[in-house]
């Protein structure tokens, strides 16, 4: 994934599908949302399904994600991402016992794009980027429910303030997740993320999707204007 920084945007939208869909209907919704404003990144997140499903809902929707130049992430399957030409994958701290960083980076190549979720841990996300991540995601930030209770209590709920030292003293792009809303995400906008992660803000939107995406890039654009210089090299 380009960094934010390296296109002009200090931050930018990083849409997650929801974790099950009908593929025809979703193809349209997608695009929707893809005309409504600037999209860095797509994530397909599909989970308990078989992997003919995956492959055929990657197959489907990355050309819509390319046309409209966003880049295309697989969750947690490399061998997946590799297979249809995805641009990345995202990992979660699970994944890594079955896909460890060095691994994932055999099968997805030098270029392709590697993320970990490192939840409310700037450790964990030091140890993604020694083992050569090219980014993290921060979160739960507000309540959620793309993740169990469970989950949440496991690895914790972080502060805002963890995106603002990551900012002032770190140099590798983060994703802030969960709960994201085009009303509450600019906190962490200003406070330094490079992603904002949206998921049922966007699919459940009222208006649709595609207005959805443009109340999300308003939101950023003014919350910019609140961001402090970074002191990172």
């Amino acid at each position: 994934m380009t960094t934010s920084s390296e296109l002009g945007h200090p931050c930018r939208l990083y849409l997650v599908s929801p974790s099950a869909f009908e593929l025809a209907a979703f193809e349209k919704q997608l695009q929707d949302a893809l005309a409504g404003g600037d999209v860095g990144a797509f994530q397909l997140r599909l989970k308990n399904v078989a992997d003919a499903e995956i492959y055929e809902a990657a197959r489907a929707l990355l050309p819509i994600v390319r046309d409209a130049g966003a880049a295309f992430i697989l969750n947690d399957r490399p061998d997946i991402a590799a297979a249809v030409g995805a641009e990345g994958v995202h990992l979660g701290q699970e994944d890594l016992a079955i896909w460890p960083i060095a691994r994932t980076r055999d099968v997805i190549g030098a270029e392709g794009i590697i993320g970990v979720s490192c939840h409310d841990s700037s450790h964990m996300a030091m140890v993604a980027g020694e083992e050569g991540a090219d980014y993290v995601a921060f979160g739960a930030f507000y309540p959620t429910t793309s993740k169990s209770p469970e989950a949440l209590a496991k690895y914790g709920t972080p502060k805002i303030e963890m995106l603002e030292w990551w900012y002032q003293y770190t140099v590798l792009p983060c994703v802030a997740i969960g709960g994201m809303t085009p009303q509450n995400c600019g906190a962490a906008v200003a406070a330094g993320a490079d992603f904002i992660a949206a998921i049922n803000a966007v699919w459940s939107h009222p208006k649709g999707t595609k207005a959805a995406i443009g109340e999300f890039n308003h939101a950023i654009r003014t919350a910019l204007k609140l961001r402090k210089p970074t002191q990172a090299a």
